[in-house]
């Protein structure tokens, strides 16, 4: 017998929005653009949201503003782009810091958490050339201490907020999406 196929249309799911949360680095955003073009559907990012809507970098917002101009601006796109339908979210790594914002994400849809070890973490954003021009510094203690302590406050949020966990160390975008749709097959049935 031959497995089931993970190309699915948008109709044959009972959800028509998919968020998925993590700390920046985890795979959010390639995760999502693989996901989409499985289930045929688009895939917004909150934080590219924010950026476009106020014409800045989120590190100039951060340094400007401050974090809390930043998470209104940021509940404000999310507010948004819940809206839209077939739809992969991709959120910024503190959206589920408010308490409302977690609960709507869980009221849409499925919240998949992309989770990875620090040191995979450290190693991706050390690759990625918008880490250091683009995203704020969240603590003053380097890039290593930094993601063990935001990690360790944000996981409980993390945990609270997610329908389903994936560890995305040593996996392709593409490998991660399939299982994603597998899980939300089996669990719809």
């Amino acid at each position: 017998m031959n497995a089931p196929s993970v190309q699915h249309q948008p109709a044959s799911h009972p959800f028509d929005f998919i968020s998925l949360i993590g700390y920046r680095g985890c795979g959010k955003t390639s995760v999502a653009r693989e996901l989409a073009h499985i289930l045929h559907w688009e895939t917004v990012d909150s934080d590219q949201d924010v950026e476009l809507a106020t014409g800045t970098s989120i590190r100039t917002i951060f340094e400007s503003a401050g974090e809390a101009a930043f998470r209104q601006h940021e509940r404000a796109a999310i507010i948004e782009l819940l809206t839209h339908r077939h739809t992969i979210l991709s959120t910024g790594g503190g959206a589920i810091l408010r308490e409302d914002t977690r609960a709507d994400l869980k009221a849409r849809g499925p919240v998949i958490w992309l989770t990875a070890t620090p040191d995979t973490i450290r190693h991706r954003l050390s690759l990625d050339p918008a880490s250091g021009p683009q995203r704020p510094a969240l603590t003053s203690q380097g890039i290593s201490g930094e993601i063990e302590q935001v990690l360790a406050t944000r996981e409980p949020l993390y945990r609270d907020c997610a329908t389903h966990q994936l560890a995305t160390d040593h996996r392709s975008p593409g490998e991660l999406a399939a299982e994603i749709v597998s899980f939300l097959t089996l669990s719809r049935d």
